[in-house]
């Protein structure tokens, strides 16, 4: 049999495309396969000294390769072994005498498959890969955005902020910020990415870089966004955009100033529990359009009053059924929170979100910001 084999695949031999070992018993074939680990196809004879052949298939499913393929050479009609060694996890078989011809065909086929599976492993292996670099992206995202509260402890005496952002994925597009302009003001900013994933988190870890540099040098949220857009709508890839809510808080009179840029209009919880929404600045998304001047508004935050700025994953969050939690039922959680502090305030209405779900898969990330006068 070994010169047969030699002399069939003479040629597969000579290029180095087959390599072949060569076993008297049952018992050599697994020292070969110990000191030769790379062996992928095993012809294997049911009648063998020492060690049977179905005793060798058994111990060869014990090693728990995937890639490994075992073909079996029976005797004509011996189909009593032939259907064990099947049902035990052989590959295919062959009858004697062996028609070369027809193995050379057996052992094709299983090359194909260990093609496939080595395929389906190196797949595996780069899923794997990107998983653990989702994750590491993960830890970097939310590292980026502020974690610290209250972000600004000198003023805690008479100003609340809290936010919190939940990705639909492992990373997302949604961001939000906040930092001191000068004694008097602090800026702070929620913006949603178009789109979800890796290209929305790249082009947030933008958005918030430049809003925050342009926040700093401008001395108004019109001019802030108007700058912003600018530079956005150079370094713009496939149309991408995003929507804004920017505003400046004077910490000593209350005023907030105040930029939406394509944005969800934010919700103004007021000390005595009523609720309204701002109105919409007569402005556009950033992004996209070059050379816009972007309009801002005002208005005065009292004392016990909360700004909830959200982005849209809160209002379009589903249940099963596919109904969208709503402006209806945010603004009627949001009422009975009048008192609470800014952290209260997201983890209910995030909790009122959950319950709505009731298990639905989140479709968008959730980002949540509230400034809150005390």
């Amino acid at each position: 049999m070994e010169s047969l084999m030699k002399q069939y695949f003479r040629r597969q031999i000579r290029s180095g495309e087959y390599e072949f070992y060569f076993a008297r018993n049952g018992v050599e074939a697994l020292e070969i396969m110990k000191d030769t680990p790379d062996i992928e196809i095993i012809l294997l004879d049911i009648n063998m000294p020492e060690m049977d052949g179905l005793t060798l298939l058994a111990k060869v499913d014990e090693m728990h390769n995937p890639a490994l393929r075992v073909i079996m050479v029976s005797a004509y009609g011996d189909m009593a072994n032939i259907r064990q060694a099947m049902n035990d996890g052989a590959f295919d078989f062959v009858m004697k005498p062996i028609d070369m011809d027809d193995l050379s065909l057996t052992i094709q086929k299983a090359i194909e498959q260990i093609n496939y599976v080595h395929e389906s492993q190196k797949e595996h292996s780069q899923l794997e890969s990107l998983k653990t670099d989702l994750t590491t992206a993960k830890d970097i995202q939310q590292y980026f955005l502020p974690q610290t509260f209250p972000p600004f402890p000198e003023e805690s005496d008479k100003l609340d902020i809290y936010a919190s952002m939940k990705a639909a994925k492992d990373i997302g597009g949604d961001f939000y910020d906040f930092f001191r302009i000068d004694d008097d003001h602090i800026a702070f900013v929620i913006g949603d990415v178009c789109g979800k994933g890796i290209p929305a988190a790249l082009f947030m870890a933008v958005c918030r870089t430049i809003i925050r540099s342009k926040g700093v040098e401008c001395s108004s949220a019109q001019a802030c966004m108007t700058e912003s857009n600018r530079l956005l709508t150079a370094y713009s890839v496939d149309c991408m955009f995003v929507t804004v809510f920017y505003a400046i808080y004077n910490t000593k009179t209350g005023l907030v100033t105040y930029c939406n840029a394509g944005h969800n209009p934010p919700h103004l919880l007021r000390s005595d529990g009523t609720v309204e929404e701002l109105p919409l600045t007569n402005n556009t998304i950033l992004g996209i359009f070059n050379e816009i001047n972007y309009e801002e508004a005002s208005l005065q935050l009292e004392r016990g009053d909360s700004l909830v700025i959200f982005t849209d994953g809160v209002t379009e969050a589903m249940n099963p059924n596919r109904q969208e939690f709503g402006t209806g039922q945010l603004m009627e959680t949001l009422r009975g929170l009048a008192g609470k502090s800014s952290q209260q305030i997201i983890e209910t209405v995030r909790d009122s979100i959950k319950a709505f779900a009731d298990g639905a898969e989140q479709s968008d990330d959730i980002t949540m910001l509230v400034v809150k006068k005390k």
